[in-house]
């Protein structure tokens, strides 16, 4: 699981409590939107951690294929 640093925890908690009640009308303690970021990033790390591995994937095959490219270009010809 991300572990988070306190600061971060604690504003995202102070976050989620000024969404609840601006909102939602609903009132929740920083106990409460703790377990809830705790609960979410359980549950969401895994997902948006696997995309980033996807997309990084994606970046440096593209990556591979430039170079590829250079490559050919800078290849040159044997006449044998």
């Amino acid at each position: 699981m991300i572990k988070l640093e306190r600061a971060q925890k604690e504003a995202l908690a102070r976050a989620i409590q000024d969404y609840m009640q601006d909102e939602l009308s609903v009132e929740i303690g920083q106990f409460d939107s703790e377990f809830l970021i705790d609960f979410v990033t359980e549950k969401l790390a895994p997902i948006y951690y696997n995309k980033g591995i996807e997309d990084a994937k994606s970046v440096i095959e593209r990556r591979m294929l430039e170079m590829t490219d250079e490559l050919y270009e800078i290849e040159q010809e044997v006449d044998i």
